[in-house]
């Protein structure tokens, strides 16, 4: 759906399709290269360890573990996640594109402003933030923060398609994820917003000049080329505020973590992450309050309508409930790692 919509979308704009680029190429290059890189990450080391007293049986290793783990549906999984992923996230990038041509520019900015101002009893979120955090040190660690969802995204969705012990928690997360970018994209044409920096730049003029300063405002001048020169620029249009797809994506990989992750240390890590990316949003101004409560709706139903699609089994009791295949026709690697997953979860 997200694909057609794009097609028809660029067709009716007079608008070429365009495959947003990022540090490593474009995504049609990335992806497969950190799936290699993650196979061999699968494979190297835990051949090395298993042939540390004799390297000449090294290659019969290796064949053994691509032979163990790089199963037909674990291949399976990895082609159909890598293409839903790359389809759904290059027509979310083209639709976000083309926002500013179809609503002609305008904004609610003042709406959700009045919304944060109100929450706040008459305070900016971001002035509160800065007085409490401060605007230097903070600054560069929640601009680390805010930065790094840009790698983890996808590097996350490897993991999952590549390492998820149950093939089903991989489907779960690919779909999820999927779900989460289409609804935020929906988002954006419902309730189109510049975002607070964009809008009231002046509140965050003191912040020491971070890598996220140097992002807005490439987006920024990408946004005038898109709105000058639709038709002969090469820029793409990334400006929108609700909702906080930072927020939705995140939250998203935390509570899919949190189900089916079993080190405690990782589930709380993602956590901690998932609050500081939060924090993050507001203080650099690029979401309202309703933007990151949108966004966490987002990722609620996404997980929810993610796990229902890939057949997962909510428990109700216990501090270990956690999901389960339901159902034989979502392929698992083999009926002892299926058992092993429904087990019950040890408390921690």
């Amino acid at each position: 759906m997200m694909g057609v919509v794009a097609v028809v979308a660029s067709l009716t704009l007079g608008e070429g399709l365009k495959d947003p680029d990022g540090s490593l190429g474009p995504s049609w290059f990335r992806l497969p290269m950190m799936v290699v890189g993650a196979f061999v990450v699968d494979v190297v080391p835990r051949s090395l360890w298993r042939s540390r007293r004799r390297m000449s049986s090294f290659g019969t290793h290796a064949k053994s573990i691509i032979d163990e783990h790089w199963t037909r549906q674990r291949i399976g999984l990895v082609v159909v996640g890598l293409v839903s992923f790359y389809v759904t996230y290059v027509s979310y990038r083209n639709l976000k594109n083309f926002l500013p041509l179809v609503n002609d520019s305008k904004t609610h900015d003042l709406l959700l402003h009045s919304f944060d101002k109100a929450i706040m009893f008459g305070q900016e979120p971001a002035i509160v933030l800065h007085h409490l955090l401060g605007e230097n040190v903070a600054a560069h660690v929640l601009a680390t923060v805010y930065l790094l969802f840009l790698p983890i995204s996808p590097a996350s969705l490897i993991v999952f398609l590549v390492w998820s012990r149950n093939i089903s928690y991989g489907y779960w997360y690919a779909t999820s994820q999927c779900l989460a970018w289409a609804l935020g994209t929906v988002s954006y044409y419902v309730l189109p917003t510049l975002g607070p920096n964009f809008a009231f730049p002046f509140l965050y003029t003191d912040l020491d000049v971070t890598g996220v300063k140097s992002l807005q405002d490439s987006l920024w001048w990408g946004r005038q080329d898109v709105l000058n020169a639709p038709l002969t620029t090469d820029s793409i249009q990334s400006v929108a505020g609700f909702a906080s797809l930072h927020v939705g994506i995140v939250l998203t990989l935390a509570l899919v973590t949190h189900y089916t992750v079993r080190h405690a240390l990782i589930r709380w890590g993602m956590w901690v992450y998932f609050g500081l990316t939060v924090v993050s949003t507001l203080y650099f101004g690029w979401h309202y309050i309703a933007d990151d409560l949108a966004g966490a709706a987002i990722a609620v139903v996404s997980v929810w309508l993610g796990g229902l699609a890939t057949g997962q089994k909510f428990e109700r009791h216990g501090r270990g409930s956690h999901p389960t295949t339901s159902t034989a026709s979502v392929p698992v690697l083999d009926e002892d790692e299926d058992e092993q997953d429904r087990a019950p979860v040890p408390t921690e």
